[in-house]
């Protein structure tokens, strides 16, 4: 892929996850160079530096890497909840379907309302991994400081 294309698909899929410039963006758990290419293609592409996971700062959006082996996923969304702003995303990307990994939609319902979160939308943002979109619900979003 030319770095046109490249830079085109990537711009795509930043849109895709709501990440354009001026957004603050933390990346967590993203230990797959699928994943981290992925991850590069979106920020370089919209122009927003990545918030560094041990940082307190609170951001807008959250891309949580999470595959079905990686632990508890409850306390990973309630902590990567606490990094977001009062309108701020977390978009949990998972392989596919039938990719090793995939993470079945059933766990992520069960996991979503224990972190205050509710699914808004799905969405393919490689051939590899799909988003789901979690967000606070309107009367439950806390104003952070």
């Amino acid at each position: 892929m030319s770095p046109t294309a490249a830079n085109a698909e990537g711009q795509r899929r930043a849109e895709r996850l709501g990440v354009a410039a001026g957004t603050l963006v933390q990346s967590l758990n993203e230990d797959d160079d699928i994943a981290q290419d992925l991850l590069d293609a979106v920020t370089t592409a919209s122009g927003t530096e990545l918030v560094p996971e041990d940082s307190d700062d609170v951001v807008d959006v959250v891309l949580l890497w999470w595959r079905e082996d990686d632990g508890d996923l409850a306390n990973a969304l309630i902590d990567a909840r606490r990094q977001l702003s009062e309108e701020g995303v977390i978009w949990l990307l998972t392989p596919k379907a039938g990719r090793e990994g995939h993470v079945e939609p059933s766990d992520v319902l069960d996991a979503v309302p224990t972190a205050g979160l509710v699914q808004t939308s799905t969405v393919s943002v490689a051939a590899e991994w799909a988003g789901m979109r979690l967000a606070a619900p309107k009367s439950q979003r806390v104003r952070h400081r």
